[in-house]
């Protein structure tokens, strides 16, 4: 039996009633006694995510990335972080790293992509863009994101095709 794994379980609960100060509490409890588990740091920068705390959130991740560098969410993470502090070149790495480990996750296609047209490779963050709406293609978010980097490079009615889709305003 998996202690950690029933831990997160509860950490998640706590995280979707937006318990964020519970959820510490429940990690920083579980880390006296598995503090070389990498998920529990995953889940502490998860928060600090949710909390607009880049910073905390970058350095347990850095943390749990130490203990496994090979974890698919912990390079998703550290992607995600570095992508929201505009370290465009330096997501890519990591988004990648976790997209060769998880293959074909629509999150992670979805920031890839992003971080691509972001970078300014609109071509190959349009194809992975496009490729995670296929997996996931009620998934608003990427469907938005799509849509901003087409009306980017001037695909404007098919950009705005996506947005009304979703519900939004056409853009141009």
């Amino acid at each position: 039996m998996d202690k950690v794994r029933d831990l997160i379980i509860k950490i998640e609960a706590l995280k979707q009633e937006q318990k964020y100060k519970d959820a510490i509490s429940l990690i920083e409890e579980a880390l006296v006694k598995y503090n070389f588990d990498y998920r529990l740091y995953e889940e502490l920068a998860d928060i600090y995510l949710y909390k607009g705390e880049l910073d905390k959130a970058l350095k347990s991740i850095n943390f749990a990335l130490d203990l496994n560098s090979l974890s698919a969410t912990g390079n998703y993470l550290k992607g995600f972080i570095l992508l929201s502090k505009d370290k465009i070149d330096e997501s890519i790495k990591y988004l990648e790293k976790s997209n060769s480990i998880m293959g074909n996750n629509s999150e992670v296609l979805r920031n890839l992509g992003w971080a691509y047209t972001m970078a300014g490779n609109t071509d190959k963050g349009i194809t992975i863009l496009r490729r995670a709406l296929v997996i996931s293609p009620d998934d608003e978010l990427i469907t938005e994101d799509l849509a901003m980097a087409l009306i980017g490079i001037g695909e404007i009615s098919e950009g705005n095709g996506l947005l009304k889709k979703i519900g939004k305003k056409n853009i141009l």
